[in-house]
């Protein structure tokens, strides 16, 4: 969709990085440490692994919008999450971007 599409529009949401932070094993995708995906609402920039994805999306959607997770102490828009493949973990920092 592009922004002209009715329906699609900026919603004021922050936009939302995710950063592998650690890799251990091998990943099949190939996510090495320092891969960067970006969520700006309108699209995803970078390359992320379907299961990684689909395991990510509700946290990348509740803190686009504004969540505060309590077990979040020192950074409430830093948050870490691991991929679904406990043999060959990948690790990732969601950040949400406050401008």
């Amino acid at each position: 969709m592009s922004p002209e599409t009715p329906g699609c529009y900026d919603d004021g949401g922050y936009p939302i990085e995710v950063k592998v932070i650690s890799q251990q094993g091998t990943c099949h995708f190939g996510h090495q440490v320092d891969d960067v995906v970006v969520f700006d609402g309108q699209t995803v920039q970078g390359r992320i692994c379907i299961s990684a994805l689909y395991s990510l999306m509700p946290k990348v959607f509740a803190m686009r919008y504004g969540a505060q997770f309590p077990w979040l102490k020192d950074n409430k828009d830093v948050s870490t999450h691991a991929c679904p493949d406990a043999f060959n973990p990948v690790v990732f920092e969601v950040r949400r971007i406050r401008k």
